[in-house]
This record gives structure tokens, C-alpha cells and sequence, in this order.
């Protein structure tokens, strides 16, 4: 992003008058208020066009798969912010979005990358997506690097919520390069690495949103979405059966201390 003077101050979001509100080109009020559901308008924001039923089936099966994850590190950071400020949702709320990084949740945007760079460096070899994606993991392999997009802790068969996404791809008829992409690595991974590595969650949601069209510079926004939605009926139970300060103790009680020891020698010469 350009940093510094700026040549066209311009958006094409959104504006308003005295009678009308715009977005995207449609009259909220008119057109889009009671007319049109949450995806819809999503992509719609995002994507600067209403999305095919396709687009829709596939955006909206990302954002129930991803929405809720258990008790993760950001969202006991949320309920232990709201057990500690209850009057201050949008601090918790806050607080368990920005704990989605390249580990949990925000992975979705790291796999979308790879498997960008494993197309854009197959066109630039010919468009041998397979030779891209043998070459890679090789390259991973010898670096001792994750494959982005493949492998779970506790669903080392297969992570059914991306089966269920892929399956739903196919269904639409949806699947395409990047999904291609994804399953050759899911084919030649075990191999190369040397163990299994299914593909998981965050591997599935940005091929089959890729393939559907949505942009890969857009795609931190959908798990940030769903679990703002997943947050959200944390932080009412938080509010109304508060574990956040249970999950504090317990952490206190798990963690041992292995500092040095005190003297009692502070402050003296």
C-alpha cells in the first residue's frame, strides 16, 4: 500500500444525501434493507457485485464451518476481558479478534497465499500445476516448514468441516484451479514430508472461495465475520454464566513458577 500523497481521494463503497443512503450502486433502504440476506450483502460490500447462488451456497458454508472453534486462546481472551470489564463487550469482542492470527483462524489467509503463489508460479513454468506443487513441498521439506492448508492435531484422518466444503465445491459446481491445487498437495504431501497431512479447515475455505471469485486480498475478512458471530454467543454466556475467571485460576494453578528465587537483597549494596 502507497504510503504518503494520495492522487485519487475517492471510494466506491458507500455515500449518502439528505433522502438516499448508496451502497454499491443500491439504495439501502429501497433496494437492499429486507430484500436482500447477510451473504449476500457481504459479498456484495467486499466484492463490489451480488454473488451467484453458487457464490452464496460457498460463502455461506465458510462462515457457519469457521464460526465457532471451543474454548481457543481469543476466545478466552474475550470472556476473561468481559469477566474483567463486563461493561465493555467491544473490548471483549476486540480483544478475540485480535488474537486470530497466522495460528488460529487467520491461517485461512496464509494457505490462500500459498496456494496463489503455487498458481502464479505454475503459469509462469508453463501452467504445471503438479510440478509447482512437487517442487514446493520439497522445497518445505528441506527448510522443516508447515505445509499451509494441510494437517490437524486431532483430525489426522481428514478434517470433516473441509471434506464437507470441498464436497459442497464440487456439488456447485465451484471447484476449480486452486481447489485442484489443493488436492494435489493433499496427494503428494504425505509422501514428501513423510506423514499424513490431510487437508484442513483452513486450507478448504480459501480454494473453494477462491474458485468461487472472491478476491485472495479479502480473505482474513470471512473468518474475522464468522467468528465475530461465535464471540458473540460467547461473550452472552459470559455474561450470564461467567467462566472467565475460572479459566484464570486454572491457568494460575498449571503454570509453575521457575524464576529465581527472591533474596530479600533488593535495594540493598
Amino acid at each position: 500500500m502507497r504510503i504518503g500523497k494520495q492522487e485519487q481521494p475517492y471510494t466506491a463503497i458507500a455515500t449518502s444525501d439528505a433522502e438516499h443512503i448508496t451502497v454499491r450502486g443500491y439504495d439501502l433502504c429501497d433496494e437492499l434493507i429486507g430484500k436482500i440476506d447477510f451473504s449476500d450483502y457481504f459479498w456484495l460490500m467486499v466484492m463490489g457485485s451480488k454473488p451467484e447462488p453458487r457464490q452464496r451456497a460457498m460463502l455461506d458454508a465458510c462462515l457457519v464451518a469457521i464460526a465457532e472453534h471451543g474454548l481457543v486462546p481469543s476466545v478466552q481472551a474475550a470472556r476473561m476481558t468481559l469477566a474483567a470489564a463486563p461493561e465493555a463487550w467491544q473490548g471483549a469482542m476486540s480483544a478475540g479478534l485480535l488474537g486470530m492470527g497466522t495460528v488460529v483462524a487467520g491461517s485461512t489467509e496464509s494457505a490462500g497465499r500459498y496456494l496463489d503463489e503455487l498458481r502464479r508460479t505454475a503459469d509462469a513454468n508453463g501452467g504445471d500445476d503438479e510440478t509447482a506443487v512437487v517442487d514446493s513441498l520439497k522445497a518445505l521439506k528441506a527448510s522443516k516448514a508447515k505445509v499451509p492448508g494441510l494437517g490437524h492435531p486431532q483430525h489426522s484422518s481428514g478434517d470433516p468441516r473441509a471434506n464437507r466444503l470441498m464436497a459442497l465445491a464440487d456439488e456447485h459446481a465451484v471447484s476449480g484451479r486452486y481447489t485442484g491445487i489443493l488436492r494435489l498437495l493433499e496427494v503428494h504431501a504425505p509422501g514428501i514430508i513423510g506423514r499424513p497431512l490431510p487437508v484442513n479447515v483452513s486450507g478448504a475455505i480459501p480454494a473453494v472461495l477462491m474458485d468461487a471469485g472472491w478476491s485472495p486480498d479479502a480473505l482474513k475478512a470471512v473468518p474475522l465475520v464468522a467468528r465475530a458471530a461465535g464471540l458473540a454467543a460467547h461473550l452472552l454466556e459470559e455474561s450470564q454464566r461467567s467462566i472467565g475467571f475460572i479459566m484464570s485460576h486454572h491457568a494460575d494453578q498449571a503454570i509453575s513458577y521457575d524464576g529465581a528465587p527472591a533474596t530479600g537483597q533488593y535495594g540493598e549494596k
